[in-house]
């Protein structure tokens, strides 16, 4: 396409249609359509390049998304098993043994 002009026409999505429609250039910098004005609705607007802006319900999505993800903290690099490592030069401490879990609760009638 040749160089744009104002009054020329191109699609664009429409804010106000919430579709994709005709639209004739209103202003121009530097050579790029920068203002629009529907030609169904004759509503002005930013030249937005065909593309539709993110709905409020992704923007929330993506804000709760990255939220989870900053509280997450990465899981702790494992130690080579070398000959310098603690873990491997200290035998496990003799002693009490560690505690046994309790056993699930469960659901149901009781057998007498």
């Amino acid at each position: 396409m040749g160089d744009l002009r104002l009054g020329d026409v191109l699609d664009d999505f429409c804010i106000k249609c919430r579709r994709l429609t005709n639209h004739s250039i209103v202003s121009l910098v530097n050579g790029k359509a920068a203002k629009v004005r529907c030609r169904t609705c004759y509503n002005d607007h930013d030249y937005r390049n065909e593309q539709a802006p993110p709905s409020k319900k992704d923007l929330k999505k993506a804000a709760l998304f990255n939220e989870v993800l900053a509280g997450v903290t990465p899981p702790a690099p494992a130690a080579p098993a070398g000959a310098d490592s603690p873990a491997a030069a200290d035998p496990p401490p003799a002693g009490d043994p560690p505690p046994a879990e309790p056993e699930p609760k469960r659901k149901g009638r009781k057998k007498a």
